[in-house]
């Protein structure tokens, strides 16, 4: 009987010792993070941010800090719909290699071929976008983009407003950050398609992966659980600079919430939108004209923490940073979103992956 009961009970004892310690790890790390985001989003009666962690395509940490709309008092949620600012270019460069694995395009096409009055278009190509190496200016250092920044303007307009700027450098010389190259991607995927860059997201992003509360950015448009967008000047918090939408475009325009970002990185890990030898082009690392290899893909970072390849990106909007991190060897997932542009979420966020990783290899 004695030999019977110890059968059945050490497995079971063993069982909630397996239990017991994973709950003590997952409320140690929860602490942890928790000390880590509250350095910075440690106003509760102003704007603030969502943060998330995800493994194995499984939320296991989200917690929200701060108000969503400080006029009202309302608190922010996880479920709050946050501006991406530059995370709308990891869209915009798989939206790119989808028209490429349907034949309407390739990588290596000049822009010429698409946008024939571009000067120089037949020496940069749709990949020199991508990777950021095509040397055209970035219309956000120009003096005069404050001029239009407020008006309704059409892809060729805002591409006639920079186009006859004196480039940086010629294609492939150098990387450097380029919200132009990514606003001509976004012009090319209408050409292409012949629909607006706003429907071809929604309809073959958005709508297919069911991130419904992503939307293209708009002031006016009623969307719901949206968190309003906040500066800090030397009198206090203040409402964010308006911009017109189609000024950013392709470059900086949409906007989600953690849960729909959630979605989005499992569709990609899945292969939901591309093959897995087309999606393997947006994480490669790739050379300039030197041989010299540089640490951009197609709309993510290509990066290490502690030795461990991951991918990630930013995005910096008036009212708004957002940062987020994967580290595929793990399948974790870490992001956070900020309704202020005076609490950056970059660093917080690396620092949650170095946690995360620590504590949930596999």
């Amino acid at each position: 009987m004695l030999k019977y009961l110890k059968q059945i009970f050490t497995p079971l004892f063993l069982l909630i010792i397996i239990i017991t310690s994973n709950q003590i790890l997952a409320q140690n790390l929860e602490t942890k993070i928790d000390s880590l985001i509250t350095i910075e989003f440690n106003d509760k009666n102003g704007p603030g941010g969502v943060f998330m962690v995800a493994k194995n395509g499984k939320t296991i940490y989200q917690k929200a800090f701060g108000k969503s709309n400080l006029e009202l008092d309302i608190d922010l949620t996880s479920e709050n719909v946050f501006q991406l600012g530059s995370m709308t270019k990891q869209f915009t460069a798989i939206a790119i290699l989808m028209l490429e694995e349907q034949g309407k395009l390739t990588v290596a096409d000049p822009i010429s071929k698409y946008i024939p009055d571009y000067p120089s278009g037949d020496k940069i190509t749709i990949h020199h976008l991508l990777t950021h190496t095509s040397g055209i200016k970035d219309f956000t250092k120009m003096k005069s983009l404050r001029d239009i920044s407020q008006k309704e303007m059409t892809p060729k307009m805002m591409t006639d407003f920079f186009k006859n700027e004196p480039v940086d450098f010629i294609p492939g010389e150098k990387f450097e950050y380029n919200n132009s190259g990514y606003f001509l991607l976004g012009y090319i995927i209408e050409i292409v398609s012949g629909e607006t860059f706003e429907n071809f997201i929604k309809k073959h992003i958005f709508e297919k992966v069911g991130m419904k509360q992503s939307y293209y950015a708009s002031d006016r448009q009623v969307i719901n659980k949206r968190a309003y967008g906040y500066q800090k000047k030397e009198s206090g918090y203040v409402n964010k600079t308006i911009i017109n939408f189609s000024i950013p475009f392709s470059s900086g325009s949409l906007m989600s919430t953690a849960d729909d970002m959630l979605k989005w990185q499992n569709a990609l890990n899945q292969n939901s939108l591309l093959s897995a030898k087309s999606i393997k082009k947006a994480f490669n690392k790739y050379k300039l004209n030197n041989g010299e290899e540089f640490t951009y893909g197609y709309g993510w970072h290509i990066k290490e923490i502690k030795g461990t390849p991951i991918r990630e990106h930013g995005g910096s909007i008036f009212g708004f940073k957002t940062m987020a991190v994967y580290i595929p060897s793990e399948d974790i997932y870490v992001i956070g979103l900020s309704n202020c542009d005076c609490h950056s979420p970059t660093q917080i966020t690396k620092d949650i992956a170095t946690l995360a990783l620590d504590n949930l290899r596999k």
